[in-house]
């Protein structure tokens, strides 16, 4: 395995944002990031090395809370699932819009995002644990929802969980995959 693993800054941005308004409010975002986490070492590394921006659309922000208690802004909602997962993010709400949130921001390495060196769970499963089965089987295993794979394979799902070190990396693998670019 390399050294050191690949660092991107991903970014969720309001879809009602313009252009350039976007990598602005995303700017702004990223700096409010060095001012809470300019010391940490991981945020050291993706400035001297990688600084590679992935701008994804957000959806809307509205931080009203519905009966159920979450917030009804996708936005919003983003937010509180990277603190309820304790991923380091950081945000920016702008003044000028009444003070909306615009913009939020987290690092991930590699395994978040590249799935060659770190297939998904089913990929995995047939690649590492299971690589003698019938193409049959292998169609049969990616039909299966993932919650049965999780259930019927439980101990390879753990090795896989410690590949992918730890539930962070999946949980912000599921939160970026199929979001358009902003």
């Amino acid at each position: 395995m390399k050294e050191q693993l690949e660092l991107r800054m991903y970014f969720f941005v309001n879809y009602q944002l313009m252009g350039i308004q976007k990598g602005i409010q995303c700017g702004h975002a990223a700096l409010e990031y060095a001012s809470k986490f300019g010391n940490d070492e991981i945020f050291m590394e993706f400035i001297r090395i990688w600084k590679t921006w992935i701008i994804l659309d957000g959806g809307t922000t509205n931080e009203t809370r519905g009966f159920d208690g979450n917030p009804l802004g996708t936005l919003d909602q983003i937010g509180d699932s990277l603190l309820e997962n304790d991923i380091q993010f950081s945000y920016f709400k702008e003044p000028d819009l009444n003070n909306a949130l615009t913009s939020l921001c987290f690092i991930a390495d590699e395994r978040v995002w590249n799935y060659t060196d770190y297939p998904n769970f089913v990929d995995y499963l047939i690649q590492y644990t299971l690589p003698l089965l019938t193409s049959q089987k292998v169609v049969e295993l990616k039909m299966m929802p993932i919650e049965e794979l999780r259930e019927f394979y439980y101990i390879e799902y753990q090795k896989w969980v410690d590949f992918m070190v730890g539930d962070k990396n999946i949980f912000l693998r599921e939160l970026i995959k199929d979001k358009k670019l902003a």
